[in-house]
């Protein structure tokens, strides 16, 4: 089991209440198992973090990326975010709001293949 810190649970709580647009459309499509029957999860805590998604099996942690990680300092944090969590030997992979809303069929290729890839 992951470490996390345990004030973050009220916040990922919180956060899965008010997904965001894109965050929506692609939990739509991993949530039930419905990709290679893997449990997925969303707002995850990790460590001192809240990954959008994370699945445990293939130690996978998959961001989305809004405007407010494109502001100044953001992508800083974001580095030393996915440091921490390659760390823990989980594996990063970001994608945009756009490249949800725009290409849903091509993100979930570039999942796949990940998974694909990875140990189990």
């Amino acid at each position: 089991m992951l470490r996390y810190k345990t004030t973050l649970k009220p916040l990922a709580r919180n956060l899965r209440s008010n997904l965001p647009n894109a965050e929506q459309i692609l939990w739509s499509r991993l949530r039930r198992k419905q990709l290679f029957g893997l449990q997925f999860y969303r707002q995850k805590p990790i460590a001192g973090y809240i990954a959008d998604f994370y699945c445990a099996a293939c130690c996978l942690v998959i961001e989305l990326d809004g405007d407010s990680h494109y502001q100044e300092g953001a992508q800083v944090r974001d580095h030393i975010r996915d440091e921490v969590m390659r760390g823990m030997g989980l594996r990063i992979l970001r994608f945009n709001n756009a490249d949800v809303t725009e290409n849903i069929e091509g993100v979930l290729l570039r999942v796949c293949e990940v998974i694909e890839q990875a140990p189990r």
